[in-house]
């Protein structure tokens, strides 16, 4: 192991992942969704930081390239298991995330079988933007849980006919709930999107990596 500094960022990145659920654990909603969004965009941040950092210092290491993809998995594993938890185990949620949690779990069993052979079998750019579609997409979802809890905590107490009375526009918004809820339902609509077009590219590159692997399957 080589303790550089593109290493040790990923290393932290790796020690993050299950700090999403503590944030969830000793926090209360919505200083929870908030930690933990801010804490899973330094993670995601340090992704890019690392890579960058070990290709321009030349400090790329078998360790690294090992470790990188272990950490951004489960990052993106841990997270959508609490966003599934928190958002009602909604079909919406459920479906892409158990895509994209199956494809990690099948690729990352490919490459242990694979061994030495999985280094040959190159990122490609398209796998690239799959995990850039799913940290987007998470962060994203993260923050509609922060805007949902504002919402429901500031309309307690309120009949459904006059919260629809105020985000109408019918009686003065004092507490701020039109914007709250412009912000659950873009935060809403745009997360979930981005979770199925996420699931989407994850699909097509586990399919191609599979296809990839084929050859060197046929001769095990």
């Amino acid at each position: 192991m080589k303790w550089n500094l593109p290493n040790i960022l990923t290393v932290l990145r790796l020690a993050a992942a299950p700090g999403v659920v503590v944030m969830f654990l000793y926090f209360n909603r919505p200083l929870a969704d908030w930690f933990a969004l801010t804490l899973f965009i330094v993670a995601a941040l340090t992704d890019w930081v690392d890579g960058y950092l070990a290709r321009a210092w030349k400090q790329e290491s078998k360790f690294g390239a090992m470790l990188d993809p272990i950490a951004d998995k489960a990052m993106v594993v841990i997270a959508l298991i609490v966003i599934t938890g928190f958002s009602g185990m909604t079909p919406w949620i459920l479906l892409p995330a158990t895509v994209i949690i199956f494809r990690e779990i099948f690729v990352s069993g490919l490459r242990e079988f694979l061994g030495d052979t999985a280094g040959t079998l190159k990122v490609t750019t398209l796998a690239k933007w799959k995990t850039t579609a799913q940290m987007v997409a998470i962060a994203v979802l993260f923050a509609k849980g922060a805007f949902e809890h504002y919402l429901i905590d500031r309309s307690l107490g309120m009949t459904p006919e006059m919260q629809q009375a105020i985000l109408d526009g019918q009686i003065e918004d004092e507490l701020g709930l039109r914007w709250l809820s412009m912000g659950w339902d873009a935060c809403w609509y745009g997360g979930t999107a981005l979770l199925w077009i996420a699931a989407f590219l994850t699909l097509i590159t586990g399919i191609d990596y599979l296809r990839k692997a084929m050859p060197h399957l046929r001769e095990a």
